[in-house]
């Protein structure tokens, strides 16, 4: 593929603002640097699809500002310490520090595997203690708290824009009704707790108000305020946490500093499965590692759950991810294609404007509150309109950089043409689903060399393919595509059926 970049064409990113409820034009507050804060796992667990979905819409955010040229200083919590963080290392007889680390290995691992890129800053919440400890300084300094029974409480009729983002009606407030569990019910609004009060068996710090440990929404505030500033860009996360985390790290960060803290508010919608909430007892819960136990691609969950834009609902279905992965083999099918052909001189003009309003249509999509859908049909326009330029000798030499080269800025964002799917856990796990040792020992180039097939074994290889695709061996079946691919034999998927033809 190309490895130049042009610069992006003009256009203007327009996102969705929770706070303001608009859809609005965005411009970096300081120079060209955009700062974003986004809500990490908690890592009392393995994250499921559903965390994942809100992981890749931040990503492809970070990937897209960053085409955009502006440069991007991302923070991302790990919340390490909670109510279920305790209750799960206490259940396991072992310390906090050693329990979560196994799920903050699991989520880096998960992370690279589907090709999300690092943030900048990826910091524990026990790690940054002293930063907590100095905000709820500042809040009783300005009046906010009151203390009780050891713990140090958030007082929100002290604070009167209270329920701006979530929009809560505070009617039914009760005055001094006060919640210490981290999660609590919707719409259920009390004065909150940022301090809690040391209990026995349970890991605590030093403070000026006693021993104890910081409340969940406490911890993001206090992180986005160190490494970003009083007021940032960009604050993402899933809509359950509109109410009542969000809305509690705004009482307490602008209420402490008296700036608003951040400007954009994005929030990813629920992920459900098969049309139901994921549920453990529906037998509808999904891992990343549990997919690809499943034989499934890394590449291919990126894309599905890349698919829907982040602002919708979606709905995640097995028949979905098979369909992300024939999408995924037609993009890597044509690109092979596409660099392998021999064609003739010259450049078709009618191709070449083509590949350009490809681009322009893939960028305006993410420029409206970065729909993918859109920006997906974008780029399988261009494959169709190729393909059909490649089959009646249309295409010529120039056309093949540019094609190329538009896939491959639209690739700088979704991150999927490119084959990582050889990642080591990745592999790991598709080998436990290689139980079909007939079905492998005909796979071109285990049993012999793979030169020079002859047009029938090519015409076998493809039924077998097809079988193990009909089978949901879905590994087995890119094994004999890579495979044939290596003995110079390109397939293309098609509604009425497989092609292929020979380099």
């Amino acid at each position: 593929m190309a490895s130049a970049f042009a610069a992006k064409m003009t256009m203007s990113l327009r996102l969705y603002n929770t706070l303001s409820g608009v859809l609005e034009e965005f411009q970096p507050l300081v120079d060209n640097e955009v700062r974003i804060y986004t809500c990490g796992p908690t890592v009392y667990d393995y994250a499921h699809i559903g965390n994942f979905r809100t992981f890749v819409f931040q990503d492809i955010l970070r990937r897209y500002l960053k085409y955009s040229g502006y440069t991007v200083r991302q923070v991302m919590n790990l919340t390490d310490v909670d109510d279920r963080t305790i209750q799960n290392s206490q259940a396991a007889g072992i310390s906090l520090r050693d329990y979560t680390q196994k799920f903050i290995d699991a989520f880096l691992s998960d992370r690279d595997i589907l090709g999300l890129e690092p943030p900048e800053i990826v910091v524990r919440a026990t790690d940054c203690i002293p930063a907590m400890i100095q905000l709820v300084e500042a809040l009783e300094q300005k009046r906010l708290t009151y203390r009780s029974d050891g713990s140090v409480y958030f007082r929100i009729s002290a604070f009167p824009e209270y329920g701006k983002l979530s929009k809560i009606n505070l009617s039914g407030n009760r005055a001094g009704a006060r919640v210490d569990a981290d999660e609590y019910q919707k719409d259920d609004a009390r004065d909150f707790v940022l301090w809690k009060a040391a209990k026995p068996g349970e890991p605590s710090w030093e403070s000026p108000f006693g021993p104890g440990r910081p409340g969940w929404h406490l911890e993001c505030s206090a992180m986005a305020l160190k490494y970003l500033g009083d007021t940032f860009d960009i604050h993402s996360g899933g809509v359950d946490l509109i109410f009542p985390h969000h809305e509690n790290e705004i009482a307490q960060s602008e209420g402490a500093t008296g700036k608003r803290f951040a400007r954009f508010w994005l929030h990813a919608e629920h992920l459900i499965v098969n049309g139901e909430k994921m549920s453990k007892s529906l037998g509808n819960f999904y891992t990343l590692r549990d997919l690809l136990a499943q034989g499934h691609k890394p590449s291919a969950i990126r894309y599905l759950l890349a698919s829907v834009p982040f602002h919708k609902p979606m709905n995640f279905t097995l028949d979905g991810l098979h369909q992300a992965q024939k999408s995924i083999e037609r993009l890597r099918n044509f690109c092979f294609r596409l660099s392998s052909e021999k064609l003739p001189a010259g450049e078709n003009p009618e191709l070449a404007a083509k590949a350009g309003e490809a681009r322009r249509s893939f960028e305006a999509a993410l420029d409206n509150n970065l729909n993918a859908a859109e920006a997906l049909a974008a780029i399988f326009v261009l494959i169709s309109e190729a393909n059909t330029a490649l089959d009646q000798g249309k295409l010529q030499e120039a056309n093949r950089q540019q094609c190329l080269q538009t896939i491959e800025q639209w690739d700088r964002i979704f991150a999927v043409v490119e084959d990582r799917d050889g990642s080591k856990l990745a592999r790991i796990e598709a080998d436990k689903l290689s139980s079909q040792p007939a079905l492998q020992a005909e796979i071109p180039g285990r049993n012999g060399s793979p030169d020079a097939l002859s047009d029938e074994e090519v015409e076998r290889q493809i039924s077998l393919r097809n079988a193990a695709r009909r089978q949901g061996s879905y590994a087995d079946s890119d094994r004999i595509r890579e495979s044939l691919s290596q003995a110079g034999i390109v397939l293309e998927d098609t509604k009425a059926g497989t092609r292929w033809r020979r380099v």
